[in-house]
């Protein structure tokens, strides 16, 4: 009998070949925000491994959602240029969707063009950066720009999009208690705290119209003791489903909280401030990295327990589930636990044939370690696995021998 996992699957009107999908995890290979040859070659060697769907990652919906020079900007001006990369992916036999978002108060004046804005004013410690508090005149014009993202994905030949409404990220911002401490009525109760939410989903779904599949990817859990928890992610997913979204995507953490919560493993912190170029920022991270960046320890499959919940208490939803898939027999599982899809970005930036390789393979496993050298680099540099790479300075393969003998004990 075919495995579930290779047989073609739905998210709204769009079909997949088969159940994979590759995660919306940054690749930092855009070049003063647009796209480049390097990001489609990557993209394109995903789909030619056989994946069900590739995700172009964390592309922002108007310049004040951009955190880097090397994210993209999505914008009509670079259509074509995304176009000849969704034209190869589908040459390849894959579908292609975009992730768009808006990073908040993740950024700084001179990326962003202005003072980054947020769900609420106050002082972000992770970028570092003074952040503006959005005006409620100013959320419809914002949520407005989540529509047009999507008309612009449409042009430039996207299957999917996938709203990012998870990871600290501004609609997680005005989500969580943590960061949203409005008085008026997007602040308070769950329900106030959802209102952009849905005025963000309001505009996605009229402009994906029939014809474009929408997932949502969002948090289970912020990851640490004030965020957003299980019963309060749950009573979200519900809404989204009532919004209309083909498919939730299932993840948890936050970039300026609980970073490795999101990841798991450790954060090589040297490797990370090898390739800052902010000196300030550099040595600031070296003395003060491991208490900014806590491990959380990666284990197979480490968000399934959290996801069950979701999956008895959402039946008819479609569900991806998201974390630790190294391995077919983990995948099969999940695919046994009634999830619809599963996404993968590590084991794919090891190997982009990852996917053709478990349909051969029963026991095929990924090459993937998780000492997290391509999470280090991938905020100053493109995203690359220390596998492909030759010529690494002595000190960060060292600090990759220390955390593969840290995991193995």
């Amino acid at each position: 009998m075919e495995s579930k996992l290779f047989t073609p699957g739905n998210i709204g009107p769009v079909t997949l070949r088969n159940r994979t999908i590759r995660s919306a995890a940054f690749e930092g290979m855009g070049r003063d925000n647009n796209p480049t040859e390097e990001l489609k070659a990557y993209h394109v060697s995903v789909a030619e491994g056989g994946v069900g769907m590739t995700t172009v990652a964390y592309a922002g919906v108007c310049r004040s959602a951009l955190s880097f020079k090397s994210q993209l900007w999505l914008r009509p001006e670079i259509v074509p240029q995304l176009l000849d990369m969704t034209d190869a992916i589908h040459a390849a036999g894959a579908k292609a969707s975009i992730q768009i978002g808006h990073c908040g108060n993740m950024t700084h004046i001179a990326t962003a063009g202005g003072v980054p804005v947020g769900a609420s004013t106050g002082f972000n410690l992770y970028s570092p950066t003074i952040c503006r508090g959005l005006r409620k005149d100013e959320l419809e014009q914002m949520a407005r720009e989540f529509g047009n993202a999507v008309r612009t994905a449409r042009d430039a030949g996207f299957d999917c999009v996938e709203v990012h409404a998870g990871h600290g990220y501004l609609i997680s911002q005005f989500l969580s208690p943590y960061t949203n401490h409005r008085r008026d009525d997007f602040g308070g109760s769950l329900s106030n705290r959802m209102r952009f939410m849905r005025m963000c989903m309001e505009e996605v779904m009229k402009a994906a119209g029939s014809d474009m599949g929408v997932l949502v990817k969002m948090n289970m859990r912020d990851g640490f003791r004030k965020g957003m928890d299980i019963d309060e992610s749950l009573v979200v997913a519900r809404e989204l489903q009532a919004y209309g979204a083909h498919a939730l995507v299932l993840s948890g953490g936050f970039v300026s909280k609980a970073p490795m919560y999101v990841m798991r493993g450790e954060m090589p912190i040297y490797t990370m401030t090898h390739y800052m170029t902010q000196w300030w920022l550099k040595y600031g991270v070296r003395m003060f990295g491991r208490m900014m960046v806590p491990s959380e320890k990666f284990k197979e499959l480490y968000f399934l327990e959290d996801a069950r919940r979701f999956r008895e208490a959402l039946p008819e939803m479609p569900l991806v589930y998201v974390g630790g898939v190294v391995s077919r027999k983990g995948a099969e599982k999940v695919m046994r636990e009634g999830f619809d899809f599963v996404q993968m970005g590590r084991a794919l930036l090891n190997d982009p044939a990852f996917v053709d390789k478990m349909r051969l393979d029963e026991d095929c496993r990924s090459g993937c370690d998780h000492v997290n050298y391509c999470i280090a680099r991938m905020y100053s540099r493109d995203m690359a696995c220390h596998k492909h790479l030759e010529g690494l300075p002595p000190k960060i393969q060292r600090e990759i021998e220390e955390i593969r003998r840290r995991d193995a004990n």
